[in-house]
C-alpha cells in the first residue's frame, strides 16, 4: 500500500476514534444561540452534537425515566441541582451558562413603545405568558404584573403556553396581542427580528438563571465535557451575548 494512503487512512481512523457524539437536551429559549453554537463546537473539536429542544420539566421528567441525554442546558437552577442531589447528574458539575433577559413583545410593530405603557392600558384581548409552575420565563412575567400592581387586572386576559415557544406562536400567529418571552426569542445582536417590544428591567423580576449540568450518562463522555468547556469559552460567549443573554 502507498505511504501516502497509508497516512491518510490513519489520519483518518484517528478523527473517527476521537470524535465523539454527546446528545443535549436544550432549554426551549436557547434554541437560537444553541443552533449558532453547534457548528462552531463540531468545526473546533471534531465532535457531534445531538440536541433535543423543549421544556425544562418534561426533560427532567425524561431523565428520570431514562432518556439517552449526556447534558442538560436548563431554563433554571433548580432542575439541574435537583437532578445532582438525586444523583441522575455529576455532583459539582453545574454552571451558569446563561441569565435570561424577559421581553414584552407584539408581533405588530408600534404596538410597544419601548415601555410598558401599552401594558397599563390594559386596551388588549390576551396577554400571552408561559405556564409558571413549569417555565421560569413565565414565572417572572408574573413577577412583573405583581410589581406594576397589575396582577388582578391582566387575569382574565392571560392565555398560558406550555411552553415558552408555544407562547411564542401565540403572539407571533396574532392569537395575543402581546406577551411575554424570552428576550432571544425575537433578538440578535443589539436588534429585533421583528414587531415591537419593552425590554423588562431586571430589577422586576427574580434572575433567570439558566444552569447546564453534565448528566451520569454523560460522565465519561469525552463530547460532552468538551461542550461544557465550550460553553464557558470566548466564542460561546459571545454567541449567547448576542441573543441578548448575560452571564
Amino acid at each position: 500500500m502507498p505511504r501516502q494512503l497509508v497516512l491518510l487512512l490513519t489520519v483518518l481512523l484517528t478523527g473517527s476514534a476521537l470524535a465523539d457524539e454527546v446528545h443535549v437536551a436544550v432549554a426551549a429559549n436557547f434554541t437560537a444561540p444553541f443552533k449558532a453554537i453547534a457548528p462552531a463546537f463540531e468545526q473546533a473539536t471534531g465532535h457531534k452534537l445531538v440536541a433535543s429542544f423543549g421544556a425544562t420539566g418534561q426533560f427532567y421528567a425524561q431523565i428520570n425515566n431514562g432518556a439517552p441525554f449526556d447534558l442538560l442546558l436548563a431554563a433554571d437552577s433548580s432542575t439541574p441541582a435537583r437532578l445532582e442531589r438525586e444523583g441522575q447528574a455529576v455532583a459539582d458539575s453545574r454552571f451558569t451558562y446563561a441569565i435570561g433577559s424577559l421581553v414584552l413583545w407584539s408581533a405588530t410593530a408600534g404596538y410597544l413603545d419601548g415601555s410598558d405603557a401599552a401594558l397599563k392600558a390594559g386596551q388588549f384581548k390576551h396577554l400571552a405568558i408561559a405556564n409558571p409552575k413549569a417555565a421560569p420565563y413565565g414565572l417572572a412575567a408574573t413577577q412583573v404584573l405583581a410589581k406594576l400592581g397589575l396582577s388582578e387586572a391582566t387575569q382574565g386576559k392571560r392565555v398560558e403556553g406550555q411552553s415558552i415557544t408555544q407562547t411564542y406562536q401565540f403572539i407571533a400567529t396574532g392569537n395575543a396581542e402581546l406577551g411575554f418571552v424570552a428576550l432571544s426569542q425575537v433578538y440578535k445582536d443589539g436588534q429585533l427580528n421583528s414587531g415591537s417590544a419593552w425590554i423588562v428591567p431586571s430589577a422586576l423580576y427574580e434572575p433567570i438563571k439558566q444552569d447546564a449540568v453534565l448528566l451520569k450518562r454523560g460522565e465519561h463522555n469525552p463530547a460532552a465535557a468538551a461542550l461544557m468547556d465550550y460553553l464557558k469559552g470566548a466564542q460561546a460567549t459571545r454567541i449567547i451575548r448576542a441573543y441578548g443573554y448575560t452571564q
